[in-house]
C-alpha cells in the first residue's frame, strides 16, 4: 500500500452569481456544500479535507471533520480561473496527491472517489477524474466527431465519448506544480452514471436535483 499523503480540498465561495447562495441551498435538508465534504470524509485513503473559502461563515455549513482554510477574497472574482484557486491552495498545503472536489456534485458516490484514488495510489496512474460515458452521435464545429456520415453505425457499436463532470479531479503534486495541469499523462477515467454526473450551477439544475431527491 502507498504511504503518500492525500489531501482533498473543496473551493467554495458564498457569493455565486448564476444561482445566488448556491453552495448553502438545501439538498435533502442539508446545505449543498455539506454533501461533498461528507462524501470525502468517508474515503479512507484521504488524510485531510480542507474547505478553501474567503468567508469563515462557511464553517456553519460543513461537517466538522473538514478543516477551514481562508483564501484571499480576490479569488472570489467572477473572472478568476480555477487554476488560480488551485495554485493558491497547493502553495499553502503540501501533499503528494490532491483531490479537488466541487460542491456542485452532491450525488457523487464515495465508491467512485475511492476507486479512482486507488488507481493513483496502487495502479500507476498519475491522475483521475469523473466522467460520463456518452455513446451517441456527436458533432463539433459542424462536423461529426465519432462516426462517418457515409457509414452510420449502430449506437452500441460507436466509439464512446467521455465528458468530464465537475465532481472531482485528483492528481499527483508534480502534475500541477511542474506541468500546470489537473489531468496528467496517464489518467484513470472514473465513469459515473447520470445521477452522479448532476452538476448544480443554475436554478434549473437545482430544481432537477430536488426532483431526484423527491423520487428517491
Amino acid at each position: 500500500m502507498s504511504n503518500r499523503k492525500v489531501v482533498a480540498f473543496v473551493p467554495i465561495k458564498l457569493n455565486s452569481q448564476r444561482l445566488p447562495h448556491k453552495n448553502i441551498l438545501p439538498i435533502a435538508g442539508l446545505p449543498l456544500c455539506w454533501h461533498i465534504v461528507d462524501t470525502l470524509n468517508n474515503v479512507e485513503s484521504i488524510d485531510e479535507i480542507y474547505v478553501f473559502c474567503s468567508d469563515e461563515e462557511v464553517k456553519n455549513y460543513i461537517p466538522s471533520e473538514a478543516k477551514f482554510l481562508k483564501r484571499d477574497p480576490k479569488l472570489d472574482g467572477d473572472m478568476v480561473k480555477g487554476f488560480e484557486i488551485y495554485e493558491a491552495f497547493i502553495n499553502q498545503v503540501d501533499a503528494d496527491i490532491y483531490v479537488l472536489a466541487h460542491t456542485t456534485s452532491p450525488f457523487i458516490k464515495t465508491e467512485s472517489i475511492s476507486n479512482s484514488l486507488n488507481y493513483i495510489l496502487n495502479e500507476g496512474h498519475d491522475s483521475a477524474f469523473s466522467a460520463q460515458k456518452i455513446q451517441t452521435f456527436a458533432w463539433y464545429k459542424g462536423e461529426p466527431v465519432n462516426y462517418d456520415l457515409n457509414d452510420v453505425p449502430r449506437t452500441q457499436d460507436m466509439e464512446p465519448i467521455y465528458v468530464e463532470t465537475s465532481a472531482f479531479f485528483m492528481f499527483e503534486k508534480e502534475i500541477f506544480t511542474k506541468f500546470h495541469r489537473r489531468i496528467g499523462f496517464n489518467p484513470y477515467i472514473q465513469e459515473v452514471d447520470s445521477v452522479e454526473a448532476v452538476d448544480i450551477d443554475t436554478r434549473e439544475d437545482y430544481d432537477f436535483a430536488l426532483r431526484i431527491i423527491k423520487d428517491k
